[in-house]
């Protein structure tokens, strides 16, 4: 009788009280958290013509048409691991002991010397550089960080979820996009946590040379800032070109390289990173500690692919890297080729990657306000989308992906081509 009397007393609270209105507001971390890429495409009104096929020169992943693939070694090396079935439970939170020597091994080249100590795996090279920029900036001090402009934004978004603020230094066009060496100095103040050099650059495709680089690191040094090596196109590099790290310097400057399998082994969506720790003056022992403890947090990278590193970076056949650049350098020769007499386009031979860098005169298209409505057109009317330069933090430019199939890439010229043609002095 008591039960009953008291549930029938709780129901009547129930009933009687009014429900509460639930708000829960997100972080402001994940609040300042934007990818730009996105936030300016979902913006477009991007409808393909209904009668031509969409060719997207947009996407950087390598992958995404399937005339290119990982090597046959790269791929029985997984086979491998899965089948021994070693590799399915948890590895140290910087990565197995054997894949990181392997990625020491494969980095250890034209006089650098890279200890398997100083390597930290991650979850592809977004989080090798997430935790570089973790590492070395914090926003409650007001720090900054440098990036290149153009520049790839996700530099942007990793740094301002952090609440950390980005200055841009300019790359520039007549000089092979080269820094602004004056103008990446003046950036710098006693707020500046780190300079993120690109090299080979997204979206330049190009690749800097060896005094030039010695040159950003000089100004480095006398700042006393750190720099975030981001070399995940390190070797893609065109005939008469060479990729120097900035590990092979000894400029004497704190330097965290990251790098990783994704574009040079064609396998993005495998997800796995590294960071080379390169400090030849003793200026990143707390920072080391401090990497190990990011690390904690997700408990290391994927341990499959972390237990076939070291075949797949010691099998996979030099002839399959040399294949890629051959393609590579045929698409961007075909490209440049197929654009640089069109009227109103100032195409950029890149010297490696797999981007072109296309100036749009914009001048000559004056019914589009800016490179976001050309962009809309050309999709509208072609159903060829390239990313605006608007992404990279330069207006007037649009970049080309260069991994799409030969003849799917002479198509997307043609139909470029065709729309210039119609709008220009329009």
């Amino acid at each position: 009788m008591l039960d009953n009397k008291l549930k029938e007393k709780n129901s009547l609270n129930i009933t009687e009280s009014k429900p509460e209105i639930w708000k829960v507001e997100p972080s402001t971390t994940a609040k300042n958290c934007k990818n730009f890429i996105r936030e300016i495409v979902d913006n477009l009104d991007l409808k393909p013509n209904p009668e031509k096929p969409v060719i997207a020169l947009s996407l950087g992943d390598p992958t995404i048409y399937g005339n290119l693939k990982p090597s046959p070694e790269t791929i029985q090396s997984v086979i491998d691991i899965i089948e021994e079935g070693l590799c399915n439970g948890y590895a140290p939170s910087v990565g197995y002991e054997n894949a990181r020597a392997a990625v020491a091994e494969y980095l250890s080249h034209d006089n650098v010397d890279v200890d398997p100590r100083d390597v930290i795996l991650c979850s592809g090279c977004s989080s090798s550089l997430e935790h570089c920029i973790t590492v070395l900036a914090d926003g409650t001090k007001n720090h900054n960080i440098l990036m290149p402009r153009p520049g790839f934004p996700i530099y942007r978004t990793l740094a301002e979820a952090l609440g950390v603020s980005v200055r841009y230094y300019n790359l520039i066009p007549e000089n092979d996009w080269e820094a602004d060496l004056h103008h990446l100095e003046s950036q710098i103040d006693q707020n500046t946590a780190a300079i993120i050099l690109n090299n080979p650059s997204n979206p330049c495709g190009s690749v800097f040379n060896e005094e030039h680089i010695r040159s950003i690191l000089e100004i480095a040094h006398r700042h006393k800032v750190p720099v975030i090596a981001d070399e995940i196109y390190e070797q893609i590099v065109f005939p008469g070109e060479k990729f120097v790290s900035t590990a092979s310097l000894n400029s004497q400057v704190p330097i965290l390289i990251c790098g990783g399998l994704a574009k040079r082994f064609l396998v993005p969506g495998w997800r796995v990173g590294w960071i080379v720790v390169h400090d030849e003056i003793g200026a990143f022992d707390n920072v080391r500690k401090a990497l190990v403890c990011l690390c904690q947090r997700t408990i290391g990278s994927n341990t499959l692919i972390q237990g076939a590193l070291p075949s797949i970076l010691q099998n996979t056949p030099q002839s399959f890297h040399d294949e890629l650049i051959s393609t590579l350098y045929e698409n961007a020769q075909l490209t440049y080729e197929g654009l640089k007499n069109v009227r109103g386009l100032s195409p950029f031979m890149p010297q490696g990657t797999i981007y072109m860098i296309v100036e749009i005169q914009m001048n000559k298209f004056t019914m589009f306000a800016n490179g976001l409505e050309f962009a809309q057109k050309m999709m509208e009317e072609e159903s060829v989308f390239c990313l605006p330069g608007e992404c990279f933090a330069i207006p007037g430019f649009m970049r080309i992906v260069l991994t799409v199939p030969r003849d799917l890439l002479q198509e997307a010229c043609e139909r470029i081509a065709e729309f210039c043609n119609r709008y220009y002095g329009n």
